[in-house]
């Protein structure tokens, strides 16, 4: 499988071809993405909690997230990896969010990197593609607004937040990114944002209209003793049969 860019992303769009995209945080479970062809990693804040126990996304910092992104890319050949920006290393500033974003790229080796929100951090994503580095946005429910949201909630319910969804996805295509992540929005809403947008959009938790799925690893697999979101794809139970082979030895 030859590597993958962010212009194949898009033309996946453009032929109709639905793709499956997931989280890796580490080398072994990259290797197993890789093997599987899946054209798209995210390496996701969710390691916050996946990996470094945190409760939400918010605590995660840069030097965490580099230390498990350069962990991913050593291990990626063809997937495309897309590097998430942590809170507060892009809100603070035009000049913060080009500079982290190119250390995720310098030293972490991604391909791209992802940012939430629309309308207020257009600048920082023109800016981010100005200087050389594909932006992945995201849109709906975003996590590192918990605090502002009260909680993971299914967003864009009434036409005034719709619209505001809407706005912000169109946002994040003007400034210049090559997709958007669609979480937690209702269908139809992410149906009409997917038809009105030239570049990809990526849902999660948002029905089956949008022209990328994405899931996190641990939800797939069952790796996580915690039950999984309403929305995750559960595959098998790995807990326990890790938990089984662990306690047989």
């Amino acid at each position: 499988m030859k590597k993958i860019t962010i212009h194949d992303i898009v033309q996946f769009k453009k032929a109709g071809k639905k793709f499956a995209t997931i989280t890796a945080y580490d080398f072994t479970t990259t290797q197993i993405v890789e093997q599987a062809e899946i054209p798209l990693i995210l390496v996701g804040d969710s390691a916050s909690m996946m990996i470094y126990g945190y409760d939400t996304t918010i605590p995660i910092s840069m030097e965490e997230m580099l230390f498990i992104i350069r962990a991913v890319t050593r291990a990626s050949q063809s997937s495309l990896v897309v590097a998430d920006m942590p809170f507060l290393s892009y809100q603070t500033s035009v000049k913060d969010a080009v500079k982290n974003a190119g250390i995720l790229i310098k030293r972490g080796r991604a391909g791209a990197i992802k940012v939430e929100g629309g309308l207020q951090i257009q600048k920082q994503i023109k800016e981010i593609v100005g200087f050389g580095i594909p932006v992945m946005g995201h849109v709906g429910l975003t996590p590192q607004s918990f605090h502002q949201m009260s909680g993971y909630k299914i967003q864009g319910k009434t036409p005034k937040d719709a619209q505001k969804i809407i706005d912000d996805a169109l946002a994040v295509e003007d400034a210049g990114a090559f997709s958007v992540v669609l979480e937690c929005i209702p269908e139809d809403l992410a149906q009409k944002i997917t038809a009105k947008l030239s570049i990809p959009t990526i849902g999660i938790g948002s029905g089956n209209m949008c022209d990328g799925q994405i899931q996190v690893f641990h939800d797939v697999v069952g790796l996580s003793k915690n039950p999984v979101p309403k929305h995750a794809l559960k595959q098998t139970n790995t807990y326990a049969t890790m938990f089984e082979a662990v306690s047989a030895y």
